[in-house]
């Protein structure tokens, strides 16, 4: 770890020297993102080679978002009723290690081992979620406003070189394993080393030192209750801002999961991709960003972190007809025309992934942060669990074939341009009203 950071840029080693936090930060974004970056390049491949259908793909999207739609809300109170939030990450990554070890021993379930897996990936999407909103609310309690965005390009420079190596070596080791039993133990083999790297990750995370908080004496924790779900509720009917941006972000992550297990199919059955050729995917996606980091948290500093967002959205539209290109040309070229256009695609990506949580501290208070984080990571689980599957349900319904896979990818074109108009007039909104 000293090594990496010795070779960062000297402005982000003197942040992260003034700032013991930030380190403590990375080393967590280290291993978490590692993890969870080794067991995510698995989970669509595991499910073919256990036997999953186009249907039963789509599942792997939908169910642990279905269930964490089930208990984002009530956790996200009962995250706002405790002073101390850190315990709650821990937990968290203590369910996530056990979710990857149900996922490990799934093909032992035999004839059931699909059903066995689907279940598995539900625990483990839900505690994911609850770990993500556990550490966003712990987040704003130990790195003030004036750090935040330097704070979370530290951490997104080493989770993108992370997302670089990961991916790259997954897909190399499965590349030169030939049987599909081979090829099983190894995705087994990756989810025990996702879950030892989280368990290291637990003790890193335990190390932490935050400063303490005074608490009145007559300060009592809220609880979840009835009452206190409705005064919530009220609190965010009247947050027109929040309301507001709920809205056009949506939208725009509803036309972004809309094509999720397209791509996959696209990859695999048109342009039959390998295991490496899908690793060099996410190579060429997490390097452009990483080239590109720098650059667009200098525009978050002198524009803000909403305007750079569109860009981010523009990027992503971008990617279904580079898709509908490298699926319509010579399959001998298209795989690697695709993963240079998908590269290029992911330029502007960073403003989404360093700049939709600092939108959201934006339109948020200090009293329900947990449950404004909730209810907002409710409404894009319940996208990201629907859109893939009415994805897959509009390409069959256009033919199931190659014209029809175009025609869906063209649809969801149009659409994220519209989202990102929606975007540019929220912040030019929100502008007036600040002005």
């Amino acid at each position: 770890m000293p090594f990496l950071i010795k070779r960062l840029p000297k402005n982000v080693r003197k942040l992260a020297g003034s700032n013991p936090v930030a380190i403590r930060y990375i080393i967590d974004g280290l291993l978490a993102v590692s993890a969870v970056n080794i067991a995510n390049s698995n989970y669509s491949l595991f499910a073919v080679r256990l036997g999953a259908d186009d249907f039963q793909l789509s599942l792997v999207h939908f169910l642990p978002h279905f269930f964490t739609l089930l208990v984002l809300i009530p956790g996200g109170l009962l995250m706002d009723s405790l002073h101390n939030k850190k315990r709650i990450v821990t937990v968290m990554m203590l369910v996530v290690i056990f979710g990857f070890f149900l996922c490990a021993i799934s093909p032992f379930a035999d004839v059931y081992s699909i059903q066995f897996f689907l279940g598995s990936l539900a625990l483990t999407g839900s505690a994911v979620a609850l770990y993500n909103i556990a550490w966003q609310s712990f987040f704003p309690n130990v790195v003030d406003a004036n750090n935040r965005n330097q704070v979370l390009t530290l951490r997104t420079r080493v989770t993108l070189i992370i997302g670089m190596i990961t991916p790259l070596l997954v897909g190399v080791a499965l590349t030169r394993i030939g049987s599909i039993n081979g090829k099983i133990i190894a995705h087994q083999a990756f989810f025990f080393s996702a879950l030892l790297l989280l368990l290291l990750a637990v003790f890193n995370f335990r190390k932490f030192r935050t400063r303490r908080q005074h608490i009145p004496q007559t300060a009592k924790l809220k609880g979840i209750s009835l009452s206190e779900t409705l005064n919530a509720g009220k609190n965010i009917l009247h947050n027109k801002q929040f309301l507001l941006f709920t809205a056009v972000a949506l939208f725009f992550h509803m036309t972004w999961h809309f094509d999720w297990t397209l791509y996959f199919i696209g990859q695999v059955n048109y342009l039959q991709m390998n295991e490496f050729q899908l690793g060099l995917v996410g190579l060429g996606a997490a390097l452009i960003q990483l080239l590109t980091l720098k650059f667009w948290s200098r525009k978050n500093d002198r524009y803000g972190v909403v305007l750079p967002f569109t860009f981010g959205i523009l990027g992503l539209s971008l990617c279904p007809v580079f898709m509908v290109i490298s699926v319509s040309i010579p399959l001998s070229i298209g795989p690697h025309l695709f993963i240079i256009l998908h590269t290029l695609a992911h330029i502007p990506y960073c403003a989404v992934t360093l700049n939709l949580f600092q939108c959201i501290l934006l339109v948020t208070n200090n009293e329900y942060r947990s449950f404004y984080i909730s209810v907002f990571t409710s409404l894009l689980c319940l996208s990201n669990a629907v859109m893939p599957v009415i994805g897959v349900m509009l390409y069959h319904s256009l033919g199931g074939d190659l014209n029809g896979f175009r025609y869906t990818l063209f649809i969801i074109f149009t659409l994220r341009i519209i989202a990102a108009l929606f975007w540019l007039l929220w912040w030019k909104q929100r502008n007036r009203n600040f002005a």
